[in-house]
């Protein structure tokens, strides 16, 4: 079964970062506080679906799916 991304779930859903498919991004993204280990939830998405908001550790955080699709959740 492939791991789920954050650019998979739906309103509402939840899940947790195990790992990161792309290095580059990675390095931007756990700057931003997108740590292994730490449950994400999606808020909303952007009318034509793009960009997206997630909530992680305590606040809001807005990203491209481009960018939501390399974040793995467990």
């Amino acid at each position: 079964m492939p791991l789920k991304t954050v650019a998979d779930l739906r309103i509402g859903e939840r899940g947790t970062i195990c790992g990161f498919t792309d290095e580059e991004t990675s390095l931007k993204l756990l700057e931003m506080g997108c740590l292994p280990g730490c449950e994400i939830e999606l808020d909303r998405k952007a009318p034509l679906g793009d960009p997206i908001c997630i909530k992680v550790c305590g606040y809001n955080l807005s990203m491209r799916l481009e960018e939501a699709s390399t974040i793995l959740l467990s």
